[in-house]
């Protein structure tokens, strides 16, 4: 990560990871592809479910990122006990999430729908697919710990291999045990909450087993697998602004999910949709993000400034290009998108045609803000890798909470259920501002350290 020409590394070290979290975004939209097939009260279950599934891999995905910054600077500064230190005391902390987590699946899925709906099949379908998901929730945290491991010391390959076999299970199981193929027993919702946790588990038995095997870099010990005071705030500060973004998207996604359901119930399943469909364009650039933190952070505990801004600037102009692309996609082929979650059943075509109208409309106007994206989850990530964490948690915040939601609750009281998406364009458009300017203020304190350091 401190000699390889920049271009080639950072497509070595993201490839693999946009790979498998393309794999991911098509496993997430084939989850949904076949509860569609069980009318719309089953694919809003799962969607309304979001919030509760958001909250567990933000606190898996936030731990994991301080793990890797941590681990890639420690290992830049050559300080060997730290990064092993980081690596097992981040598996000590996931594990303790996971209990966090089963606790909340078991006894708050129902009162959470409720909260939601008064449709009692919604809430049937909905808290038995969270406290499946939730309940069993060691496969999804161990995942995503070891993976991040592996892409900490550059085995971004190893990492995706873990990850595309999980969703790969995932999609096999998937209509077997939603829709009872094979002899099977038809599960429903439930069946593709089994399927997706069958996929985790198997998933992070596999990264264990390539950490353990293949990745000398770090040195894991049972024994050593326990509560390090200062090593777990080293990655809380880090990982911490990582866990409140993502959660923030629990809140936003949870209010802006009662302000829809006034409309009609059709417009939370269009919302739902369209979070798993815009997973295909924001994972290869999640994937791209993650390829290039390990390498800022090496650089950045090596005082190597060139390389930092060329992996920099070669990651933006990527990552706008890909959501670009993403934009052109949404707004040409947005029924053709919105038809992959049509039901079986003629009884419920009225239903589907309703969410067809309503989705066209939303995939074109919220993907206008795509290529803004782009950037502002680079410039994030770069404010995190290199000691400004809470800029990204301040641009998360002011997005989704002071200006989206607030934004989509007024545009609402027209009772133009089409304008109230446009509050993702407007909340965009303030993130990038934000981003521009956090990114400045970042990039002059890198230059700062760097003339420091050097006396």
């Amino acid at each position: 990560m401190g000699t390889m020409p920049i271009a080639p590394l950072l497509l070595s070290m993201a490839l693999p990871m946009m790979a498998s979290n393309l794999f991911q975004a098509l496993y997430n939209v084939v989850d949904s592809f076949w509860v569609a097939k069980l009318g719309q009260d089953a694919l809003n279950a799962v969607s309304l479910a979001f919030p509760l599934q958001n909250l567990m891999f933000s606190l898996g995905i936030g731990t994991g990122v301080g793990i890797n910054a941590l681990l890639s600077r420690s290992l830049g500064a050559k300080r060997q006990e730290t990064a092993d230190r980081a690596a097992n005391t981040g598996i000590f902390l996931c594990f303790c999430s996971a209990i966090v987590f089963a606790f909340v699946g078991l006894f708050l899925s129902r009162p959470f729908f409720l909260a939601l709906t008064s449709n009692e099949q919604v809430v049937s379908y909905g808290a038995a697919y969270t406290s499946i998901c939730l309940g069993l929730s060691f496969g999804v945290f161990g995942q995503v710990c070891f993976e991040r491991l592996l892409q900490s010391t550059g085995r971004t390959l190893l990492s995706m291999v873990s990850q595309i076999t999980g969703a790969l299970i995932n999609m096999i199981l998937d209509p077997i045990l939603i829709l009872g193929l094979f002899g099977a027993p038809k599960l429903e919702v439930a069946g593709a909450a089994v399927a997706t946790v069958i996929g985790q588990f198997i998933a992070a038995g596999i990264a264990v087993y390539l950490n353990v095997r293949h990745n000398p870099d770090i040195h894991l010990r049972l024994r050593d697998i326990r509560w390090h005071g200062v090593t777990a705030q080293e990655i809380y500060r880090v990982g911490f602004p990582s866990i409140l973004m993502m959660s923030v998207g629990s809140v936003m996604n949870f209010f802006l999910n009662r302000i829809l359901i006034s409309f009609t119930e059709a417009a939370t399943a269009v919302f739902g949709v369209y979070f798993k469909l815009q997973s295909f364009v924001f994972m290869p650039v999640f994937g791209l993000n993650n390829g290039m933190v390990p390498i800022v952070s090496y650089n950045y505990g090596a005082l190597r400034e060139d390389r930092l801004k060329g992996v920099i600037r070669i990651a933006v102009i990527s990552a706008i290009s890909l959501m670009f692309t993403g934009f052109l996609i949404f707004q040409f082929f947005p029924g053709q998108l919105m038809s992959l979650f049509k039901p079986t059943e003629e009884a419920m075509l009225a239903q589907y045609d309703e969410m067809l109208a309503i989705g066209k409309v939303a995939l074109r106007i919220i993907s206008l803000c795509f290529p803004f994206a782009g950037f502002c989850i680079i410039a994030g990530s770069v404010c995190q890798a290199i000691g400004n964490p809470f800029y990204s948690l301040i641009v998360s915040v002011c997005r989704q909470l002071v200006v989206l939601l607030p934004s989509a609750w007024l545009l609402a009281q027209t009772g133009k259920l089409d304008l109230v998406w446009f509050a993702f364009v407007i909340a965009e458009g303030m993130s990038l501002v934000l981003s521009v300017i956090f990114l400045r203020r970042t990039m002059t304190a890198a230059e700062e350290h760097f003339r420091r350091e050097r006396g």
